[in-house]
């Protein structure tokens, strides 16, 4: 079972992702609310895949996702987006995204995200 840390200002997208997960086989091993926070629990967790919302408080999912990688260069991380995030999917996808997830979510759109970790 692959474990997951969810890291999403938004309490409602925590949910639903963690209920998609959860459904699905995964172990949501943590959640967190803004990059600091999801980077610290990352260090602490060590999760399989983290999914990074890219907009959020204190410290955006761009820099939090450069932590990660300078942390573990083989960390699988899956950005999460909303509409008009291009520029900054691409930037993450060049720091080393493996994958991305457009808000709002479908279901299978994020199942085959994480499977393709």
């Amino acid at each position: 079972m692959k474990s997951v840390l969810i890291v999403d200002d938004s309490r409602t997208s925590r949910r639903f992702l963690s209920d998609i997960l959860e459904r699905a086989g995964y172990k949501v091993v943590g959640e967190a609310i803004n990059g600091q926070e999801g980077f610290d629990q990352y260090v602490r967790l060590h999760p399989d895949i983290v999914t990074m919302d890219i907009t959020m408080p204190e410290m955006d999912g761009i820099e939090a996702l450069k932590l990660i990688k300078k942390n573990n260069a083989d960390a699988k991380v899956v950005m999460i987006t909303a509409a008009g995030q291009k520029e900054k999917m691409m930037e993450a996808l060049k720091i080393g995204a493996v994958e991305f997830v457009s808000k709002p979510f479908i279901e299978e759109a994020v199942l085959d995200a994480l499977k393709r970790c």
